[in-house]
């Protein structure tokens, strides 16, 4: 079964400008940012961790696009291939939709993978980052389309319908 790419994101020091720029340059968007994103549970390479990170969500085409950026110098799965202070920038990760999130975890596990991050957001959406930089040179996350993930998706998809530029960076917030 075919696991299509949902969502590409790139970790960059900057969400907003990275979001305008990538609207300027690509026609993209418009983007929505989440800033200080409330997680009620973080595991970092399975130990607990705090994890304070500030995303802008717009679409390009068919695939919704994330810029990411960590807003503490913590150890992270961001850090692990854009250690902080570096002004590194570029792709951290692909999304998948998977059907069980349990299941994909413990697959991954079993095939020598290692879970960088894992995470709940406070209405209980669980989202996994499994490490495969040795392999594809990126991260994969791994998420259940949830209703409230695909409304997310939809209403991002929609914004996007006939977007012509302006107000390319709108704030939204998760609870």
């Amino acid at each position: 079964m075919a696991l299509p790419i949902r969502q590409i994101a790139y970790f960059v020091p900057d969400v907003r400008v990275a979001a305008a720029r990538h609207a300027a340059l690509f026609g993209s968007g418009p983007y929505f940012v989440a800033e200080h994103i409330p997680l009620r549970k973080a595991l970092y390479r399975g130990q607990e961790s705090q994890l304070d990170h500030s995303s802008a969500y717009g679409q390009w085409g068919e695939l919704m696009v994330e810029f990411v950026q960590q807003n503490k110098p913590d150890p992270s799965a961001f850090h692990d291939m854009y250690p902080e202070g570096s002004g590194s920038a570029g792709i951290h990760h692909v999304a998948l939709f998977v059907d069980d999130l349990p299941s994909a975890i413990a697959a991954h596990k079993a095939a020598g993978r290692e879970i960088a991050l894992y995470a709940e957001m406070n209405d209980g959406f669980a989202f996994a980052m499994v490490d495969t930089v040795a392999e594809y040179g990126h991260m994969i996350e791994l998420y259940s389309p949830t209703e409230v993930l695909t409304g997310f998706y939809a209403f991002v998809k929609t914004a996007a319908e006939g977007f012509d530029g302006t107000d390319a960076v709108r704030d939204i917030r998760f609870d």
